[in-house]
């Protein structure tokens, strides 16, 4: 394996993030508890006068809220890309693209699909996945390295890959088709932080960049959330 194929160490990204509708949320939360947990600090501080510097009693915490669902990129719908010339219907219905005596860091990518109006998860999406090898080269007689899924109940999706190779002209990416049931389909692309090669390729979009990080036994683990553009 060159260097090339293997995985930069994780760094952070600087910017801020749009103000999207699950900060709104959390602040309009947040704001309606007010009142609530001053009454309580009150009463505690009247505890401890009381008992002349005794430790106050434990008061009653107010219950929690359900949380947010995370339209992770601010509530807009994710940009669209390029297909690209090696796209190939019918790949197998699978969440893992793993084969025997395939080379490669294991990559695992998970998230969530959002309609972008309501910001509720999205059951029963299809997530079409195709990517190059470790060398950079694509399968366009079989459907090594490609498959499809769908969405759980929460919208949820998990696949299990290899860190994909480069090639001459791009940075590291994975291509990807993502279609609500009955719905028109999104064809994007997702991206990896700190590729020296980002901000090269005329494809690249920080938006599709994902949230990379070391997992168990030198494997990789990363997410993105999907926001897609439905009536609903």
């Amino acid at each position: 394996m060159t260097d090339q194929d293997l995985p930069p160490q994780p760094e952070e990204q600087d910017g801020t993030k749009p103000f999207g509708r699950k900060q709104f949320l959390q602040m309009a939360a947040a704001t309606a508890s007010l009142p609530v947990l001053a009454a309580t600090t009150g009463a505690a501080a009247g505890t401890s006068n009381e008992a002349a510097g005794a430790a106050p009693a434990e008061q009653p915490r107010p219950k929690s809220l359900e949380p947010t669902p995370a339209c992770d990129d601010g509530d807009d719908p994710t940009p669209p890309q390029t297909e690209g010339p090696y796209f190939r219907r019918n790949s197998p219905e699978r969440a893992s693209l793993l084969e025997p005596g395939m080379n490669g860091t294991v990559l695992t990518v998970s998230g969530q699909v959002f309609a972008a109006r309501s910001c509720r998860p999205i059951a029963n999406a299809l997530l079409d996945f195709w990517q190059c090898d470790t060398r950079g080269v694509y399968d366009n007689w079989g459907y090594r390295l490609r498959g499809h899924q769908f969405t759980n109940a929460n919208g949820e999706f998990q696949l299990t890959t290899i860190w994909p190779g480069l090639y001459t002209g791009r940075t590291r990416h994975i291509h990807v088709k993502v279609q609500a049931p009955y719905q028109r389909v999104l064809t994007s692309q997702l991206y990896f932080p700190g590729e020296p090669g980002n901000w090269r390729d005329p494809i690249f979009d920080p938006r599709l960049v994902m949230d990379v990080s070391n997992g168990p036994g030198g494997t990789r683990v990363a997410a993105f959330d999907f926001v897609l553009n439905v009536p609903y």
